[in-house]
């Protein structure tokens, strides 16, 4: 699937270019070429600069790696097909072809952060320079042979909507098969997600294979997200009683957990001292307080049709309370299982891409 992306891609970019250079006045003979120069030039600035600045959120290649690989594919295409329309409008160009080239650029920061990841999953020992070695060949030879194809089909002169239609299903669809195939044995959010609700429901914790095919790969910006971790005070606790009420619970751990019904989300709070188990435990905890949560609201719904589901209009933290005693009590003697299950299946337990807030809660033992 890799060189079968890379097909697609080149042949798109004979497109792309023409359509480009038509749109900023090349076979124009009214445009001279000191101010083409000057807009491309331009439009090349403005995608180097937004490049640097969205190369600042590296570490979030690391925890999401098959997501942001597939949204910077999802970016390029939508880069361009701005750089398409350029031919509609081509008085527009300079700051459409400003945009296009940002959104490409950024794109491209993030295929390139995230393929080395990738090319480690497929290496066996480490052979990981011999693999990227025949990986860019490769993607080099299918590039080749679709920039080859494409040149070929523009002779012909075919609808720019239809070809860039056709070769971005190619070329989207490949991308996505392509993050499938990683199988990875680091536990980032989603494959966290996966493994502690089949645990949950099933008591059996999934392969490295079945943990990652059952990853969401492409995440909404706007989707909800129901567990928060390394959360802030102020967002978990809707007010001073609720954390005094909740606190004695947690005492023996370097975390806590609580449920914010006005959010609808459960926060993990991590305490100062909280180490990289203390984080996994602390996340494991909030998995297993939403599925209480989930059966509640559940059992609620079926045996009641009031408009306000929680039965209250104004629903607190302490409503919950129960429900995060009932949660440390099952979280106490099931973790340990959970932790040692996984390490069977080959998932790494010693470190996680959770990627948490870095908020942490200094809490002091009373005098």
């Amino acid at each position: 699937m890799f060189a079968v992306q890379h097909f697609f891609g080149g042949a798109m970019g004979v497109f792309t270019t023409r359509t480009l250079l038509s749109s900023v006045g090349v076979s124009q003979s009214k445009v001279t070429p000191g101010a083409i120069a000057i807009n491309w030039i331009l439009k090349d600035g403005a995608g180097r600069v937004g490049k640097m600045l969205f190369a600042r959120q590296g570490k979030k290649f690391d925890n999401d790696l098959k997501q942001l690989r597939f949204s910077s594919d999802l970016l390029l295409e939508i880069g361009a097909g701005i750089e398409l329309a350029t031919a509609a409008f081509p008085q527009f160009f300079l700051p459409m072809a400003c945009v296009a080239n940002v959104v490409k650029n950024v794109a491209a920061v993030t295929s390139t952060s995230t393929r080395t990841p990738i090319y480690k999953a497929y290496a066996r020992g480490e052979n990981i320079g011999d693999v990227t070695a025949k990986g860019e060949s490769v993607g080099n030879i299918a590039d080749l042979l679709g920039t080859g194809l494409s040149i070929f089909i523009t002779k012909r002169n075919p609808s720019l909507v239809t070809s860039f239609a056709l070769l971005s299903c190619g070329y989207l669809l490949s991308s996505y098969h392509e993050v499938r195939s990683v199988v990875l044995n680091t536990l980032n959010r989603a494959r966290f997600t996966v493994a502690v609700d089949s645990f949950i429901k099933t008591g059996y914790v999934p392969s490295l294979k079945e943990g990652n095919s059952q990853e969401t790969i492409f995440i909404h910006p706007w989707r909800h997200e129901p567990v928060s971790i390394g959360s802030r005070f102020g967002e978990a606790f809707q007010e001073p009683v609720s954390f005094v009420a909740t606190r004695p619970l947690f005492e023996d751990e370097r975390y806590m957990v609580t449920y914010n019904p006005t959010k609808d989300k459960v926060y993990a709070l991590l305490k100062d001292h909280a180490k990289p188990d203390d984080i996994l435990k602390a996340a494991f905890h909030a998995h297993v307080l939403l599925h209480f949560i989930n059966v509640s609201h559940e059992r609620k719904r079926m045996s009641s049709n009031r408009s306000d589901h929680y039965g209250n209009p104004h629903p607190r933290n302490m409503d919950f309370l129960a429900h995060i005693a009932e949660s440390c009590k099952i979280v106490s003697s099931s973790y340990g299982t959970f932790r040692k299950k996984a390490k069977e299946q080959g998932w790494i337990m010693s470190e996680s891409l959770l990627n948490p807030g870095k908020a942490r809660l200094c809490v002091t033992r009373p005098q």
